[in-house]
């Protein structure tokens, strides 16, 4: 399946922006075969893809302001004419496939929300990242969306990043695990509890049961359903773990000349082993139960990162990620009319 509308990038959004993002759309331009059109202030995207030579290649869809990356959600209000806001235009009115940005990730969740909307039956969508786990990724849902959720949502969660690793994976039925203090059913907290009843008996799930901290990249489950405030403060400190555990190995590497030989001639596994954890070579975060599929790039994305979002995006919008996930929730609501 293909879509021959292009990803609307919002170029505005990002550490590195508006260089890198564009860098980024001409890599998944030329080396991807992907379409893409640059949401931002023309004058400045035209002068930054003169420097690729890619002003015949790349479109531009004027935006006159641009969401900083410290602003919260309130900025979606405040700045309807934003990048990120007409990427998301650009998507509901059918003239791009989906939405890429690098920028703010409140800023982004409550303009694609008052933007594209919540999909029917969905109570609240959710941030899917993808853990690198072998031998496909666990999916971390919610990393960052809903601070304060609702039992019935961690619920909903587990079906949303059901579709995505059907999708994605092509996993047939994955593995459910919902993230709490231990793996007994009466761990965690009234909110957990309750989520682990409704896991069990949710239609169209594999509940597997309670997963820990530690089983997060063990590839024990293929989705790990939790709240946004414990997916956020997870993520965040693998992130630094695994940023830790490479800087003390390249310092010890750099104290003998025996461990610099050996380091030699595993270069090609440590290289590998470094790509497969490095977040940005995933392609982002997908912000998933809206009307229209929107990655979220790392702040700190650089062109290759973008294009890899760039293709994220354009695979599940071509798969139909949307419309899975509504087949999804009408089922539910058909079965047991949780929500």
């Amino acid at each position: 399946m293909s879509d021959s509308r292009p990803i609307a990038l919002d170029a505005m959004g990002g550490d590195h922006a508006p260089h890198e993002i564009v860098a980024g759309a001409v890599h998944a331009v030329r080396e991807r075969r992907l379409p893409v059109v640059l949401v931002g202030s023309p004058r400045i995207l035209y002068e930054a893809l003169a420097d690729h030579d890619a002003t015949k290649e790349v479109p531009i869809v004027r935006a006159e302001e641009a969401l900083a990356m410290d602003e919260g959600a309130l900025a979606s209000l405040r700045r309807p004419r934003s990048s990120i806001a007409i990427a998301c235009h650009l998507v509901r009115r059918g003239d791009a496939s989906a939405v890429v940005s690098a920028g703010s990730t409140a800023g982004i969740v409550a303009t694609g929300r008052l933007r594209l909307k919540a999909q029917q039956g969905v109570l609240r969508p959710a941030i899917a990242v993808a853990l690198p786990t072998l031998p496909t990724p666990t999916l971390l849902v919610d990393a960052g969306a809903n601070a304060e959720v609702k039992p019935e949502m961690l619920v909903q969660f587990a079906h949303l990043g059901a579709a995505y690793a059907e999708l994605a994976y092509d996993i047939p039925e994955p593995r459910i695990g919902l993230l709490t203090i231990g793996s007994e059913a009466e761990k965690g907290n009234k909110l957990v509890k309750r989520a682990h009843e409704l896991l069990q008996t949710s239609p169209g799930i594999h509940f597997t049961g309670n997963v820990e901290g530690h089983d997060l990249l063990t590839g024990k489950v293929d989705v790990v359903t939790t709240d946004g405030f414990t997916g956020n403060v997870a993520l965040k400190t693998m992130e630094g773990a695994v940023r830790y555990a490479f800087g003390e190995l390249a310092e010890t590497i750099g104290e003998s000349r025996l461990a610099k030989f050996g380091a030699l001639m595993q270069r090609g596994r440590l290289r590998e082993l470094r790509r497969r954890l490095d977040a940005e070579a995933h392609g982002g975060a997908v912000l998933l139960g809206l009307n229209g599929t929107v990655v979220i790039a790392h702040g700190s994305s650089k062109a290759l990162a973008i294009s890899a979002a760039c293709q994220v995006a354009a695979d599940l919008s071509a798969g139909g990620i949307v419309s899975r996930i509504g087949d999804r929730v009408a089922a539910t609501h058909r079965s047991h009319r949780l929500w």
